[in-house]
């Protein structure tokens, strides 16, 4: 077998064990199956073959060979496929069978608590004093934007019992086996090797640019939280009062141009007009909250898209949004959580390498690298110029100036806090892996919560307390929470470089080709850092997102205003074909899909909000 033969026969060995566990995936995080057992079995099968150690092995006996092949171009084809492979090995890699049986009890423990965690029903009181059951996503939009205090408070309790319910079901020992595993493998914690894993650096050096962050952040939060004090008293800094304090009117007024039901025909408008391209994947969507569903959106690909040899293999892709369409506040997060995810696919649907290991969002794929292709995307929606363009009421009207206004008037002076509102996550992760196993009680994690969340954020809890956030339970995801903050210093740099290229974002179609170009088309075979300096000619830098932070309200809005303006002066771009096959679904039924057209789908999506959810 030669070298070329080799990562041909690899690349087709990894894609069946990829996607049973994939399909295992989905089934499961979707409420489609309750086989979590099995899924714990490909998800093990898949752990196995990425940490073998004789898999290092063999890969760098067939790179000592790749020299032999005479033609040029497939010798350097072959090197830069087989590079792919050993990084990715290199980063799952477990040497001893201590850490393979001990990663093995890890994906069991996990599945698991997942599945006890689905079945766990959680209510809150409604206006009436009826018991409401509700999902995670659910409960989060009723403290963010529910107009009695009441019904704000008991949601935000219900978040309080699930941290409790975690601590006494399975999330403490799941902290200590995962401590155990870190250290058969030489680092001191799992949040350390969590985070040299993802992103190639030591805990210290990301908390260099975190504790930087934070300072440059800390005044500007802090006086936002005392003029909200001030202006509307003490109680508006509770949890349950904090997020609707200075947003809640505002999501109300701007709900009728955002409704859910538009979001699908949004999405295709404007990532069409962005000229953003698909390249012939096929996209699944399961968009609507419903109980046993997994309550936050993600993305996966159960096909990587890559180049078979000569043939071009098409990503398959699975995304989510967690909606509540007749919900208020639910149509602007649900799009926003269709353009996030929207993003990731069209990322992982342009990676145009030879190996599917480069089109996936495992290491060594950085989290904060695959979260800035994503959070790029759904940061247009706060932009004048798009929602002048798709925020859109049912008579087809624009949303107001002075609704656009009253949101930059009630959000920027807490930009910082949104920020912050990520950053302590990893603050909290990084304080909870280094307790000592004998610390690790109910009581003192919950004091660890409420403590980290006033150093960082300035409130005695969080609107979203820390051990309600999904990502800490998930082996993916867990301490890997600052990659959404890293990805947002780097989106803002990314805007910076387009705003001044080309002085406007919105439906410019000369943005998706530079992103599949710079950003996309390499996959992890670049860093983080390179695929910015690609694009921009300069290295990561965090200050945008600090400058952004530290705007005046009357800065932000004079930014909205230049941009609104500016619509004046361009043609629309046309909408090009996605150039991907869509099918939306609500678990395992069909609600539409683009095979006769995109406004089809559209149209068959909507007219199926209206008739189920009467909105």
């Amino acid at each position: 077998m030669t070298a070329t033969d080799y990562l041909n026969d690899l690349n087709h060995r990894y894609l069946g064990i990829h996607r049973v566990k994939e399909d295992f995936f989905w089934d499961t995080y979707m409420g489609l199956s309750d086989d979590h057992q099995g899924a714990a079995q490909a998800q093990m099968e898949w752990t196995k073959f990425l940490s073998q150690g004789t898999q290092i092995t063999a890969v760098k006996e067939q790179l000592a060979a790749v020299d032999t092949i005479a033609d040029e171009q497939e010798r350097e084809q072959t090197r830069i496929g087989l590079q792919g492979w050993l990084a990715m090995f290199e980063s799952h890699a477990l040497e001893s069978q201590q850490a393979q049986e001990l990663k093995d009890e890890l994906i069991r423990f996990e599945a698991d608590l997942f599945e006890k965690k689905q079945q766990h029903v959680m209510t809150y009181q409604d206006a009436q004093g009826n018991s409401v059951e509700a999902s995670l996503v659910s409960l989060g939009a009723t403290v963010r934007t529910n107009d009695n205090e009441a019904v704000r408070q008991s949601a935000h309790q219900a978040l309080l019992d699930l941290e409790q319910w975690l601590l006494h079901n399975g999330f403490i020992e799941l902290v200590k086996l995962r401590n155990r595993f870190a250290r058969t493998l030489g680092y001191a914690n799992f949040f350390d090797y969590s985070v040299k894993k993802g992103e190639k650096m030591s805990s210290d050096e990301l908390f260099t640019i975190l504790d930087d962050f934070e300072s440059r952040t800390r005044e500007t939060n802090l006086q936002s939280l005392k003029a909200l004090a001030d202006e509307k008293g003490d109680a508006a800094l509770y949890g349950h009062n904090f997020t609707f304090s200075f947003a809640g009117d505002v999501m109300r007024d701007l709900d009728p141009y955002v409704p859910f039901s538009q979001s699908l025909r949004r999405w295709v408008e404007s990532f069409g007009r962005l000229n953003i391209d698909y390249s012939g994947a096929e996209l699944t969507l399961d968009l609507l909250d419903r109980k046993g569903k997994y309550p936050n959106g993600f993305c996966h690909g159960p096909i990587p898209s890559f180049y078979d040899k000569s043939d071009w293999v098409a990503a398959k892709v699975n995304f989510t949004s967690n909606a509540k369409p007749d919900q208020i506040g639910s149509g602007y997060d649900g799009i926003n959580t269709l353009f996030h995810e929207g993003g990731h696919a069209a990322h992982f649907s342009n990676v145009k390498m030879n190996a599917p290991c480069f089109s996936q969002e495992f290491a060594p794929t950085s989290m904060a690298y695959a979260e800035t292709q994503s959070m790029f995307c759904d940061s247009l929606l706060t932009d004048a110029d798009w929602l002048k363009t798709y925020a859109l009421d049912a008579q087809g009207r624009a949303v107001p100036d002075d609704v656009i206004k009253a949101m930059i008037t009630a959000r920027q002076p807490f930009k910082a806090y949104g920020e912050r509102s990520i950053m302590v996550v990893p603050y909290f992760e990084r304080a909870l892996y280094q307790l000592d196993e004998d610390e690790l009680t109910p009581q003192a994690i919950t004091e660890l919560a409420r403590e980290s969340e006033k150093r960082i954020l300035g409130l005695e809890c969080s609107p979203r307390p820390l051990l309600s956030v999904p990502h800490l339970l998930s082996d993916e995801s867990a301490c890997a929470y600052h990659g959404y903050l890293l990805a947002h210093m780097a989106v803002y740099q990314t805007r910076a470089y387009f705003l001044e290229k080309f002085g406007y974002l919105t439906d410019n179609p000369k943005i998706g080709p530079l992103l599949a170009e710079h950003y996309w088309k390499q996959g992890n075979y670049l860093s983080h850092n390179e695929t910015i300096q690609s694009l921009t000619g300069e290295g990561f830098n965090a200050k945008y997102l600090a400058d952004i932070c530290n705007l005046s309200v009357e800065q932000a809005w004079q930014q909205q205003q230049e941009k609104i303006e500016s619509l004046m002066s361009r043609t629309q771009a046309p909408v090009a074909p996605l150039n991907a096959t869509i099918y939306v679904v609500d678990g395992a039924k069909e609600l539409a899909s683009n095979r006769v057209a995109n406004d089809t789908m559209c149209d068959q999506f909507e007219a199926y909000i209206a008739e189920h959810y009467h909105c």
